[in-house]
């Protein structure tokens, strides 16, 4: 059960991050879930990398949006636009 509540929690953190990062990230429910739960995962290991969080304690919610906003920031870096743009 705990997997689906990832997954539904992820979609919405997903949906969040892109609305804030306008037209950036490949489309689609699963590729917005699972830049959710990685959001959560990355903003959770900084957290623990910084102090923030100790072992075994998750990111929060905002800190989870924050973590997806920097992977798509990421993303958005690794895919330029190749070639010249006329």
């Amino acid at each position: 059960m705990s997997i689906i509540w990832a997954a539904i929690i992820g979609l919405i953190v997903g949906l969040i991050a892109k609305l804030l990062m306008h037209g950036t990230g490949p489309a689609g429910c699963i590729p917005t879930a699972l830049l959710g739960i990685g959001g959560s995962l990355f903003a959770g290991w900084l957290g623990k990398a910084i102090g923030w969080y100790r072992e075994g304690q998750p990111a929060g919610f905002l800190a989870s949006i924050v973590g997806a906003v920097i992977l798509l920031w990421i993303y958005k870096l690794i895919k330029k636009p190749s070639g010249p743009t006329v």
